[in-house]
């Protein structure tokens, strides 16, 4: 059964590791590029990612214009949301993000230590904000 939009939005604003896929490019026999990732979103509003500025994910979003994100869970019931849309805005990314977007997955005693390990050592990050456009959902109810 799809969910509504309030219960979609609410889903996809949980911290769930979102799939992250992407068309690979030109080439026609190349799937799209598909990996996990963090994401923020409230509903209502854009989704934001953080990737590395000169990676294969940050270049494909970047030609293609738009991604999209699936997230599910498995308990009580199994239930996902695919979400996909223009890409609205790219910037470089702050510590205040990095820490903002760690804390929503990590509990807070790491969120410091990981913060200042990746703010060193993953190089320079931006943020890739998408307008959610397109909204797949089910709950399959008990199974």
């Amino acid at each position: 059964m799809a969910l509504s939009t309030e219960e979609r939005e609410r889903f996809l604003a949980e911290p769930h590791v979102a799939a992250l896929a992407v068309a690979a490019g030109g080439k026609e026999d190349r799937a799209p590029l598909t990996l996990p990732i963090w994401y923020q979103y409230a509903p209502g509003g854009d989704i934001w990612i953080l990737t590395g500025r000169d990676s294969r994910k940050a270049g494909l979003i970047a030609a293609a214009g738009r991604f999209s994100l699936m997230v599910d869970r498995l308990e009580p019931t199994i239930r996902y949301v695919s979400v996909e849309g223009p890409v609205t805005g790219t910037e470089p990314a702050t510590r205040e993000q990095l820490t903002e977007i760690s804390a929503r997955y990590l509990p807070p005693e790491k969120v410091g230590a990981y913060v200042d390990f990746a703010w060193e050592n993953h190089g320079e990050q931006i943020v890739v904000r998408m307008r959610p456009e397109r909204w797949v959902s089910s709950d399959l109810g008990q199974v």
